[in-house]
């Protein structure tokens, strides 16, 4: 990981304090969470002296990541633990987690780039006025064809590129249109 969990957690602190996510009762999940389930980390007094409703949750939180810190590597680490475990999106948003993200090996991990498959930036306005010339295009030329010849031989080029049965129908409804 290269930095140790104290050095990020000072990192995180600043950015931890004005993430408005963070709300009082996050705030107590994660107390709780230390408390209970490392009293050697965070005793009562302390999780009851960080759980005072009168101070506001950024003082709170303040004083807790300072107190997390003095205390140590293994703090540290159990309050990221809690963090992921009750507010991931939090955690993964830490301006730590961003930079050992992006630091990353490329030919380790090689990144998945979504590619986003745009024609052109015009709109489906412009898609779909092109779209309803080539319809009328096409109508325009089935119609007049079928004026002039008394019958669509389109349908027999279409053909070509089918399967037996599909083309046997299309031939013989070709046929039918020439004998009229």
């Amino acid at each position: 990981m290269g930095d140790s969990f104290h050095e990020q957690l000072i990192e995180d602190s600043a950015f931890l304090k004005a993430d408005p996510r963070l709300d009082t009762e996050l705030v107590d999940k994660l107390i709780l969470q230390l408390n209970r389930i490392y009293p050697q980390i965070l005793t009562d007094k302390e999780a009851t002296k960080f759980r005072k409703l009168d101070v506001p949750t950024s003082v709170r939180l303040g004083e807790l990541l300072t107190n997390l810190q003095s205390k140590g590597e293994e703090a540290c680490r159990e309050f990221y633990r809690a963090l992921h475990l009750h507010v991931e999106e939090v955690y993964y948003s830490l301006p730590t987690r961003l930079r050992l993200r992006d630091s990353l090996d490329p030919l380790t991990y090689p990144r998945v780039y979504k590619q986003r498959y745009v024609m052109n930036d015009r709109g489906p306005f412009f898609f779909l006025g092109c779209f309803s010339v080539a319809v009328g295009m096409a109508l325009l030329y089935y119609y007049s064809e079928a004026k002039v010849m008394g019958g669509s031989q389109a349908l027999g080029i279409a053909t070509l590129g089918l399967k037996r049965k599909a083309q046997e129908v299309l031939i013989w409804y070709t046929e039918e249109s020439l004998k009229k």
